[in-house]
């Protein structure tokens, strides 16, 4: 009789934990799943997509695709780009402006400069119907640059030569293992004076300035929002807040209105050895004295750059003409 009623009361003991873990396993699957959907699922109702320009800037797919998203998407009513950035490659803050002018046809845009909107952060801002700045953030700086070092002295301090056979004398050139002839110089200049031309242009164009005043402006130097706005090249003083604000007055939207931030979907890492190779170059160009720009994992900046960076310095490089 006793080990009749020892085992019932083991069963029902057991029961009970069975049915606690199934509780708990509920609980956590039901919990992950409203995280999921918190995720996944936008607001429903109208609100402003917050779109953030961090970092150096570069041709980014992923983000090129938010931003078309963003377009269709009917549920929102604006869109507020939050800038801190040195700028970046050209081409990058190219294909961003043209983007934000598409999204513009839609939908209002507005842009807030936090600490730094300088070069292609600059032209990307551009994009916008209007452009609130802090007094003391720092933009500007519009202007397109190719840098290119110089190791011959190096190497032949190590005894090292290197050859090459090209197609033609301005194929690779300038070339880091010898003198930059006058033709190759001669070359990139005018590439970078098209690029250079091209972005006075804007600046022509979406901030009503005459040319001269424009090229005036562009001679490559940053300025403080304080500055910028004396300068017309922003429109206000202010952070997120004024932007919203303007938003709401000039596009009767409700001054309350959500602003919601969105966020590019990331493409996969670099490979293991490809780190490695990244942290071995740091580290040369560190040994000589060389900084690199900050720039994300799946980042490159080879080609015209339009960069603002304090820290960065070379002996030899083209630049645009003031």
């Amino acid at each position: 009789m006793t080990l009749e009623v020892d085992a019932l009361l083991d069963r029902r003991r057991q029961a009970r934990r069975i049915a606690f873990w199934r509780g708990l396993a509920f609980v956590l699957v039901a919990g992950a799943i409203a995280v999921a959907v918190a995720m996944v699922v936008k607001p429903q109702g109208q609100h402003v997509a917050r779109i953030t320009i961090n970092g150096a800037i570069v041709s980014d797919r992923p983000l090129m695709q938010l931003i078309e998203k963003v377009r269709k998407d009917k549920s929102v009513a604006a869109i507020l780009l939050s800038i801190d950035s040195p700028g970046g490659t050209s081409v990058g803050g190219e294909r961003l402006y043209d983007a934000l002018r598409k999204a513009a046809v839609d939908k209002p845009v507005v842009a807030h400069i936090n600490t730094l909107g300088a070069s292609a952060a600059y032209m990307t801002a551009m994009a916008a119907d209007h452009i609130v700045a802090h007094r003391t953030s720092l933009t500007g700086s519009i202007g397109v640059l190719i840098q290119y070092g110089q190791v011959e002295k190096l190497l032949d301090t190590l005894g090292i030569e290197v050859d090459k056979v090209a197609s033609g004398p301005l194929k690779a050139e300038p070339s880091p293992f010898d003198a930059a002839s006058p033709e190759a110089v001669a070359v990139l200049q005018s590439v970078v004076d098209d690029s250079y031309n091209w972005f006075v242009s804007l600046v022509v164009e979406r901030r009503g300035l005459p040319e001269p005043e424009a090229r005036r402006l562009a001679d490559g130097r940053i300025y403080t929002g304080n500055q910028a706005l004396e300068a017309n090249l922003i429109d206000e003083i202010g952070g997120e807040e004024q932007a919203v604000a303007w938003l709401a007055r000039e596009h009767g939207l409700s001054p309350n209105i959500p602003v919601q931030t969105y966020k590019a979907k990331r493409e996969s890492d670099l490979s293991l050895t490809a780190r490695m190779a990244n942290a071995m170059i740091d580290r040369i160009f560190a040994a000589i004295g060389v900084s690199l720009p900050a720039i994300t994992p799946t980042s490159s900046v080879d080609g015209l750059m339009s960069l603002w960076h304090a820290s960065i310095s070379s002996d030899t490089k083209v630049k645009n003409n003031d």
